[in-house]
């Protein structure tokens, strides 16, 4: 007698309903499609925080406003035309100007030096690249006011030195004649580890194959630099260039620790002509067509060295 085994009969699975599939994939692609919007909310908001206060600048610019009256009226373009009238406003443009030029060349100079004696591997370099960032730590207020005490002709430490070397009645920020000078180290000492930085990472990404063949031909170290380091290297120095002149043309705090704008208006940058005609004598109206002057005067040098720093990169990539 023969028995017959049966094979147990497989249940087929329970498949989710239709509608409630096509329900999850729609859900899924609207996900997908809100998403880029959910990434670009921030800088959408950060934008409109920035645009309301610069439309509505513009807006007052055409007014008489003032902060110790209530009384409003408008008078079209009389605050542009007082200012470009102005002895004062160009006498700060210079002053904005030629700070900026002293400090960016400076600290590009100083920069780029001191990263190419430290993009070596020994203990002084290493040493020195963790002590040369303490400036960036030091917010530029305090770093003034700590070169203010450094150069007190009564406690400072740097009277003694300077006596030594015959300059004892260096006036330093006391002295019209001097007083850009102290702006210019003041400004150096803050800021130029932050070019010391850029350059010297610039530097540790730069390829090891050309180095190997200029130093097998024989290349000195000039050649090498001239011909390599820098073609190479162009962008990183052109966007540091624009992030340094961008700040010094708009310094604020330094100046404003250290000289006040004086001697006399010896160094009334723009931005502290600004400030004190809207804050002391209350003219906030007569004192935005300076900021937007600045303004604009930095989006176009920015807007010059970016077309650089392009053209740079595509040489440095063999495009162009």
């Amino acid at each position: 007698m023969s028995t017959t085994l049966s094979s147990p009969q497989t249940q087929p699975s329970a498949l989710p309903p239709e509608g409630s599939a096509s329900k999850e994939s729609s859900a899924h692609a609207r996900r997908r499609r809100f998403r880029p919007y959910l990434v670009l909310a921030p800088a959408l908001i950060l934008t409109i925080g920035i645009f309301i206060p610069f439309i509505a600048a513009i807006c007052l610019s055409f007014t008489d406003y003032s902060l110790n009256s209530s009384d409003v009226s408008f008078i079209g373009f009389d605050n542009y035309l007082s200012m470009l009238q102005s002895s004062d406003f160009w006498h700060s443009l210079g002053i904005t100007i030629e700070y900026a030029f002293l400090c960016t060349t400076v600290e590009m100079l100083l920069g780029v030096g001191v990263a190419l004696l430290l993009n070596d591997e020994n203990i002084v370099a290493r040493f020195l690249r963790i002590v040369l960032i303490f400036p960036l730590m030091i917010a530029p207020v305090i770093g003034t006011l700590i070169w203010k005490l450094i150069t007190n002709p009564s406690v400072g430490i740097l009277v003694g030195p300077m006596r030594m070397i015959g300059l004892g009645d260096f006036k330093w920020a006391a002295s019209p004649d001097s007083a850009m000078f102290s702006l210019v180290v003041v400004d150096a000492w803050v800021y130029t580890p932050f070019v010391i930085i850029l350059v010297l990472a610039g530097l540790r990404s730069l390829p090891k194959s050309p180095y190997e063949a200029a130093l097998i031909d024989g290349g000195s170290p000039w050649f090498v630099f001239k011909n390599l380091t820098l073609p190479m290297l162009a962008p990183v120095l052109l966007i540091t260039l624009v992030f340094r002149l961008m700040l010094s043309l708009q310094e604020f705090s330094i100046i404003f620790a250290l000289t006040e704008g004086g001697p006399g208006d010896a160094t009334m940058s723009l931005s502290l002509q600004a400030y004190n005609r809207a804050f002391p004598f209350y003219g906030l109206a007569e004192a935005i067509p300076m900021m937007l002057f600045l303004w604009a005067l930095v989006y176009l040098v920015s807007f010059i060295l970016i077309g650089f720093w392009r053209r740079a990169q595509q040489r440095a990539a063999g495009v162009a």
